[in-house]
């Protein structure tokens, strides 16, 4: 049985060439079967909704300090996290025991971006 978990509501906007500026790969548990959505590239939400993204995904720590910090800085953080937001999400599940679970060549490309060897 497989459960799938999205509590993040993820704009998938394309630019002018057709890419998508965040890119979605799903991830598995192997010990529980719940599949979630990992991203990587900009984060859309970030940048506009600071830390809150991060607390409906479930990274409270992350989500409640990058609020604080948005609001010391004016926002100026949340510009800076949105660069790097996604990856950060993803690899953490990945260090959570997920595993890539697209096609072969959505795993690759993930891979290659997030730097996983």
């Amino acid at each position: 049985m497989e459960i799938l978990v999205d509590f993040s509501p993820v704009p998938f906007t394309s630019n002018a060439k057709g890419n998508k500026m965040a890119t979605q790969i799903l991830l598995k548990h192997p010990d529980t079967g719940i599949v979630k959505k990992g991203l990587y590239g900009f984060s859309w939400t970030t940048l506009f909704f600071g830390g809150f993204p991060a607390l409906f995904r479930g990274d409270i720590f992350i989500g409640l300090a990058l609020v604080a910090i948005c609001i010391l800085t004016c926002g100026i953080a949340g510009i800076i996290w949105a660069f790097v937001y996604n990856k950060k999400y993803t690899l953490g599940l990945i260090e959570k025991g997920y595993v890539l679970a697209g096609s072969d060549a959505e795993n690759a490309l993930a891979k290659q971006k997030l730097g996983i060897v």
